[in-house]
């Protein structure tokens, strides 16, 4: 059995194959005829010194010890693929890809980036909305805008914006309610997903920052940000709005927040990276565009009394 490594296209046709359970579908895959990739995988056997498939009438099963290669195999093909995807996204400093939760890039994100584009038209910028954690050796993702409490601190973080919570309804609805108690006359939305955050920054955390006990919230619920706040805007009912999801409809007057009082969760959004990407020119130029463009929740912010939905405590 020779001690050097067969070629490298006698190991893919067997990785194909060995994936494939077919010889037929791997040369496919591999844009050959099947005669050359049963050539390539007899050249693996010979190297071997023991064949790796059992060839049957109409069908080919994998023998014992090419069951014990094809793991190995198809797992160095993965790394080779994730290598050479780093090594190209490392070499092209003209693509950009960007992944960002969908309501944040929908309602906050999407309408800014002509502007990026304007400013950089050099980069050709791609956009993935996503929850999904995203995994740098795999995915094809330069940076990501993640929004939690704490940083991951294998990777490099930035912090862009806090995040808080208020009730908001629009303008016709907040000309009804003077107080907080008059909110139990007007549907109260539920956004499940801001409702998820923990410590939450839901109805009944807000009630009670207030001083007011638990009201029903007849209205109705929604497993979608972006959907919450298109309701609150047609004027169904009031959703408890986070400032990042709600500022343009705030500043457009399609939304009114008729209270100061709202709450503030520990958790925020970040840019998030490998160590280094940072600093590359396309990463780093984003970077310093959307840290500008959060001056704006930043002044939003401004003028607000907090509460701290953990120990509801105010603070001015």
């Amino acid at each position: 059995m020779a001690d050097r490594l067969p070629p490298l296209t006698a190991l893919r046709a067997f990785e194909a194959a060995a994936r494939h359970m077919s010889f037929a579908k791997a040369a496919e895959e591999l844009n050959v005829t099947p005669a050359a990739l049963s050539f390539q995988i007899k050249s693996l056997e010979e190297h071997l010194g023991r064949p790796v498939f059992n060839r049957l009438n109409r069908a080919v099963e994998l023998t014992e010890v090419g069951t014990l290669l094809a793991p190995g195999i198809r797992n160095g093909f993965d790394e080779i693929s994730r290598a050479w995807s780093r090594g190209r996204r490392h070499a092209d400093q003209s693509i950009l890809t960007v992944t960002a939760g969908p309501a944040f890039t929908a309602l906050w994100l999407a309408p800014r980036l002509f502007s990026f584009a304007t400013e950089h038209p050099e980069i050709e910028l791609r956009f993935s909305a996503s929850l999904r954690l995203v995994d740098f050796d795999r995915d094809d993702v330069d940076l990501a805008i993640r929004f939690g409490p704490r940083p991951d601190e294998s990777l490099f973080s930035r912090a862009l914006a806090e995040e808080w919570a208020t009730p908001m309804m629009s303008p016709e609805l907040a000309g009804r309610v003077k107080s907080p108690e008059d909110l139990k006359d007007i549907p109260l939305l539920t956004d499940e997903v801001s409702e998820s955050i923990r410590p939450s920054i839901g109805w009944e955390a807000w009630l009670k920052a207030a001083g007011l006990p638990p009201i029903e919230t007849h209205g109705a619920r929604f497993n979608q940000a972006d959907h919450a706040v298109s309701a609150a805007v047609a004027g169904t009912g009031a959703i408890m709005g986070r400032g990042s999801l709600t500022e343009a409809a705030l500043r457009e007057g399609r939304l009114s927040m008729p209270f100061k009082l709202s709450l503030q969760t520990a958790s925020k959004y970040r840019l998030v990276c490998p160590h280094g990407v940072e600093t590359r020119p396309h990463v780093a130029a984003f970077m310093d565009w959307i840290d500008e463009q959060a001056s704006s929740l930043r002044e939003l912010a401004r003028d607000r009394v907090f509460a701290d939905p953990q120990s509801i405590n105010v603070v001015d």
